[in-house]
């Protein structure tokens, strides 16, 4: 099977899987133990944190390990209104859904929430995120990258706008750490959500970067892990292996971009030529460089990714629930029809692609779409 399912999640780098092997087998005590072994384990998840803040170029004293993209996602939004107690939250209408759904319940218990929908090329304006703003706004949350499009959102331009209203900005990264350079300070968040598993880490594991002097309230309670923020005794393997990714990706992700950039491309432009009706969705420059999300006109996708299910892993534009399709809230979102979301197939690269893999898949799915059309 060629594998182009990467903004799911990717595999596990071999060096990752090296050092969690050796944390499991000798680094089992607990880090908040005073005894040789706790400080080894502390040691470790110390060394970890310094990784992932130097890969998003922040000081170590501002990464909180959390689960995962959710739970940091949770942390950022739930935190951050628990620290308010009240008003008003701007955020976009194609957030994933650990996003979507704490704004949601925030709504529910009387703040107001505002969804930005995007333009048709999938990104967000800067001055609609501007005229939402209201005295009582006290937090704009953006994705950097869209999970399904790739379509990359102006965060430096929402950034500077929260910054002029006093608002604190947070963006879910979690698609953009790892597969593209990027600095948080530079970008002007006060928060940012880093997730292991999108960049060849383990899953069940990720990080919040929080700036100095934001309040955040924690959302779970119990002993005083993370400065109090993040309770629970900590997953010293997973912390290894993310702090290993981002050893890694601080390497390499330069060389990552320009390769998975090479063979979207290609991919892009071989389905184009076996596929002539197809259409992309999203801007075509502004997105990641390992990202394709395109419209196969009069094309059930979920019917293609069975047939293809044995040879290539993609995504849908859709889902599947008790029966009945349901497409993509994102593809909606950007102005694209019910009819051509359920058509829509994503496929990402990752950085163990082959040309061949790309021209062997072109062959496989430009085939398996002239067949269903006949």
């Amino acid at each position: 099977m060629i594998y182009l399912d990467h903004n799911a999640s990717t595999p596990v780098d071999p060096e990752v899987t090296g050092a969690m092997h050796s944390a499991l087998s000798l680094i089992f005590a607990n880090p908040s133990s005073t005894h040789a072994a706790g400080l080894k384990a502390r040691e470790a998840v110390e060394d970890a944190r310094s990784h992932v803040a130097a890969l998003i170029g922040v000081s170590p004293d501002e990464i909180y390990f959390t689960s995962g993209g959710t739970e940091s996602n949770n942390l950022a939004i739930l935190g951050a209104a628990r620290a308010e107690g009240k008003g008003h939250i701007i955020t976009s209408a194609i957030e994933h859904p650990s996003v979507l759904k704490p704004c949601e319940d925030l709504e529910r218990n009387g703040f107001g929430v505002t969804y930005v929908r995007p333009g048709s090329d999938g990104r967000v304006a800067p001055e609609e995120i501007r005229r939402q703003i209201r005295k009582e706004t006290f937090l704009i949350t953006v994705m950097h990258a869209n999970n399904e499009t790739g379509v990359l959102q102006p965060i430096e331009e929402i950034s500077r706008i929260a910054k002029e209203s006093a608002v604190l900005f947070h963006t879910d990264a979690a698609q953009t750490v790892g597969k593209i350079p990027l600095s948080a300070k530079e970008l002007g968040t006060d928060m940012l959500t880093v997730v292991s598993h999108k960049f060849y880490g383990p899953k069940g594991v990720g990080a919040l970067f929080m700036r100095k002097g934001v309040d955040v309230k924690p959302v779970l309670f119990g002993a005083g892990h993370e400065k109090g923020l993040r309770p629970g005794t900590e997953n010293v393997p997973g912390i290894v292996g993310l702090g290993t990714a981002c050893a890694l990706a601080k390497t390499c992700v330069r060389e990552r971009a320009v390769r998975t950039r090479k063979l979207t491309d290609m991919l892009y432009r071989g389905l184009r030529a076996g596929i002539g009706d197809l259409r992309l969705n999203g801007s075509e420059t502004l997105r990641l460089p390992n990202t394709l999300n395109v419209c196969l006109p009069g094309i059930d996708s979920l019917d293609l990714l069975e047939a293809l299910k044995d040879k290539v892993a993609a995504g849908a534009g859709s889902a599947c629930h008790a029966g009945k399709r349901s497409p993509s809230p994102v593809l909606l979102a950007m102005g694209i029809s019910e009819a051509d979301a359920l058509s829509s197939l994503r496929l990402t690269t990752g950085k163990d692609n082959t040309p061949d893999e790309i021209k062997t898949a072109v062959e496989i799915i430009a085939k398996a779409v002239r067949d269903r059309r006949r």
